[in-house]
């Protein structure tokens, strides 16, 4: 391919924004001065002028350094001069130029240029480009848009490679970079296989354009199609009556709002919140927390209460037909009924009602709120560890919801309910809080006026709401919670007592339940009572009930299968049905034992008898332990081991007894724990009977702390022990004397079948509990 080079002398005319190739007509509006010059100047030499392009479109002013040193040689063919003063021209490229110097730059740029003047060449390879080049602009027009398709033919007819390539590196819209960098490729070969790429770039380029264009067509033929579905359904909810979208549900809630009786704080809360749900998109998962919010704050009661009805008499008949005993727990209630109708408003008591399992303490709470009209309901704290389960967990958490006091105030329904919070002794804590601290604002009169939950936001008063809690024992509840409360102890219950429960209460209720009637079965007293002494031994009567529906189970079974019309238990028979006996009734010893004593101890569970044995072994004073003892149980032993040493002399006892045996103290159940100080006679009393050799006395029990100079103090829990030992067939129990006014809480059942003595000091004790005489017992 041969190049042939020219130079010449020519005006310049720099170009903003644009190039023009060789063979190509262009019209272009001339505005500059120095361009206007340079125009004129041309027209007055031969009509040539050199096009070539400035770098930066924005200079008004280029210097010759903002100049491409490559341009095109072009024919004026019209010049036109426009109202505005601008000069429209028609220029036709006719080859390249490389501008070699600037001779002149005072009114406009004369330049020096080499014109580069090619023949076109006739090879193979050349031929193939131009096929290439021509397939690759076809398949360019039929992605692009922006040329018109008309324009293939018409490069289609040419026959020169270097003209194709100009004429198509002039339609395409490409960065005057690339423009250029084809205007300066002068082998016509290069030209071709550089336009090609740029091709091939600008297809992918296109190709991609298209994918992503049809994507967002179907997208949004999707959504238009949902839009017009959208508003199909709205018309036809409109023609049934519905509410339609996020509008129909404000609507729906404010109309709610407007019935709404609550504080103006509420009222405001919710409208604000309503505000925001209407600006919320119906797809938004906001708007679902909003409205659950919303329908939590309109479906508290915050004024609706249920009337109390304040009939004494009434009371006392509902809660006597619900349980039988519970005497101080019922007064307690009457008592609150008869200020509650002297004042006409009190502020909610805080009721503990603590005792063991299965004495009555939930059902009573329940009867309760039936002798005073109220609505009832029952919270379980038991294993409660997250303080967010009493105050609530806050808006911004997933999931969140209001605490169990706000969700039983709905369930309440009421303003004025009775609230059980069961088994409040079995809160635990953890790294979420405590929720028994969270407790002392709900069950302080001074604060609960205005609760605040970490949900809903807004003081809630909780101040006409009756509490009742329950415990198995008060020890386990916190101090400051404690002080809160007004404790209502609730022992278990006498023999008499359950007899009559069993008769009046269970039974019925077991007949009931499994569709029988005392025509078809029926259980005698005196199989009642050795239900009670010999298959159930617990403070309570939750065991008893089980009892009672096994009973009634294998009736119904004998009455099905067997074709039986009625069924009767007796204590003769009742074998037959549970086996054999689980209890012998009493725990007392059958012979006066020396060694072994019995002691009255106080569980969660109610009072129980407590064996404790000692033996005496030859050795060197070693005091052994057994039978799983707590620290204070402990303790005790080695006080009244000590109190026995300091007395060896009056007790009848070797003083060096110590020296010459070891002592071994058991207290059998070993699985079970045992702690507590109420032990320390009974073990003092067993260690001088094994080391003196006299008995203890069969029938007498004992509880009472003693100290090293042998002094009785005071224990807990008269009440639970002299029933533990009324169970047991006990006749005497020894109690410390300052728990004589305790003796009044003793049922008179009790008091009538066992002889109470009190006691001072160990020595009282000894002479009571042990049989001086082997031929009888001094039994005080």
């Amino acid at each position: 391919m041969a190049v042939k080079e020219e130079e010449r002398v020519l005006p310049l005319l720099p170009l903003r924004g644009l190039l023009v190739y060789p063979n190509m007509v262009l019209h272009l509006d001339v505005g500059r001065e120095r361009s206007v010059k340079a125009l004129e100047q041309a027209m007055v030499d031969d009509d040539t002028i050199l096009l070539a392009t400035q770098h930066e479109v924005q200079l008004e002013e280029p210097t010759p350094d903002d100049i491409y040193r490559m341009g095109t040689v072009a024919r004026v063919r019209q010049m036109l001069k426009l109202p505005n003063g601008t000069i429209r021209v028609l220029v036709e490229g006719l080859h390249r130029a490389r501008l070699l110097e600037f001779q002149d730059e005072d009114s406009y740029y004369k330049v020096r240029v080499s014109e580069l003047l090619q023949d076109e060449v006739d090879d193979i390879n050349v031929e193939a480009l131009m096929r290439s080049v021509l397939d690759h602009f076809e398949q360019y027009l039929r992605l692009s848009k922006k040329v018109s398709p008309e324009t293939l033919s018409a490069v289609a007819d040419i026959d020169e490679p270097g003209r194709l390539a100009d004429v198509i590196a002039s339609h395409l819209p490409l960065k005057i970079e690339d423009k250029q960098k084809i205007l300066e490729t002068v082998d016509i070969k290069e030209r071709l296989e550089t336009l090609l790429s740029i091709l091939n770039d600008e297809r992918e380029v296109l190709e991609l354009e298209r994918k992503i264009s049809q994507r967002v067509k179907k997208q949004m033929e999707k959504t238009q199609k949902e839009y017009y579905l959208r508003e199909q359904m709205k018309a036809i909810q409109r023609e049934l009556g519905e509410k339609e979208g996020r509008m129909g549900e404000v609507e729906e809630l404010r109309s709610q709002l407007e019935k709404l009786e609550a504080p103006d704080e509420v009222k405001e809360k919710v409208e604000k919140e309503l505000q925001r749900l209407e600006k919320i998109p119906t797809t938004s998962a906001e708007g679902g927390v909003i409205r659950t919010y919303v329908e939590w704050l309109l479906e508290l009661p915050w004024y609706q209460e249920t009337e109390d009805d304040l009939d004494l008499k009434k009371a006392e008949k509902v809660l006597d037909e619900d349980h039988y005993g519970l005497e101080k727990a019922k007064e307690r209630v009457l008592e609150y009924l008869a200020v509650q109708k002297m004042v006409k408003q009190l502020k909610g008591p805080i009721l503990c009602l603590v005792g063991p399992p299965g004495v009555g303490k939930t059902s009573l709470g329940r009867s309760i709120a039936r002798a005073l009209n109220r609505n009832f309901v029952r919270v379980s704290l038991g294993g409660v560890r997250d303080e967010a389960e009493i105050r609530g967990h806050r808006r911004t958490y997933v999931g969140a919801m209001p605490g169990r006091i706000i969700q039983g105030m709905k369930t309440a329904e009421s303003a004025n309910p009775v609230f059980l919070l069961d088994e409040i002794d079995k809160m635990a804590m953890d790294f979420r809080g405590d929720p028994a601290s969270a407790l002392l604002e709900v069950l302080d009169p001074e604060q609960n006026k205005s609760f605040s939950d970490h949900y809903i936001e807004v003081p809630y008063d909780l101040s006409k709401v009756m509490f009742i809690t329950t415990a198995n024992t008060a020890h386990n509840i916190p101090r400051p919670l404690l002080d809160r409360m007004e404790m209502l102890y609730i022992s278990g219950y006498t023999e008499i007592e359950k007899e009559r429960i069993c008769k009046d209460h269970l039974i019925p209720k077991q007949l009931k339940e499994h569709g029988l009637t005392k025509e078809k079965l029926q259980i005698n007293s005196d199989a009642v009572r050795k239900l009670i002494r010999r298959y159930t031994r617990e403070a309570g009567v939750r065991n008893m009930e089980r009892t009672v529906s096994t009973l009634c189970r294998k009736a119904v079974r004998q009455l099905v299968s067997e074709e039986r019309k009625k069924v009767v238990i007796t204590a003769k028979n009742l074998p037959q049905y549970l086996g054999p006996e689980k209890f012998r009734y009493g725990k007392a010893e059958q012979t006066d034992q020396v060694g072994a004593a019995t002691g009255l101890a106080w569980t969660a569970t109610g009072g129980d008898t407590l064996t404790i044995e000692v033996t005496v072994l030859p050795g060197k004073g070693k005091l052994t332990l057994t039978g799983k003892l707590g620290d204070v149980m402990k303790e005790s032993a080695q006080a009244a081991f000590s109190y026995i040493r300091s007395r060896a002399d009056e007790l009848q006892i070797d003083p060096e007894f110590h020296e010459k045996n070891d002592i071994h103290i058991h207290v059998p159940e070993g699985a079970i724990p045992k702690d507590g100080p109420s032990a320390g006679i009974t073990m003092a009393t067993a260690l001088v009977s094994s080391l003196s050799g006299i008995p203890v006395s069969r029938q007498v029990a004992m509880t009472g702390e003693v100290t090293l100079r042998g002094r009785v103090l005071p224990i807990g829990g008269l009440k639970e022990k002299s029933l533990a030992a009324n169970r047991a067939g006990i006749t005497h129990i020894l109690v410390p004397k300052e728990n004589e006014k305790d003796l009044e809480d003793v049922p008179d059942s009790v008091k009538k079948d066992l002889k109470i003595m009190t006691v001072g000091h160990m020595d009282e004790v000894l002479k009571l509990a042990l049989v001086r005489d082997s031929n009888e017992s001094d039994e005080g």
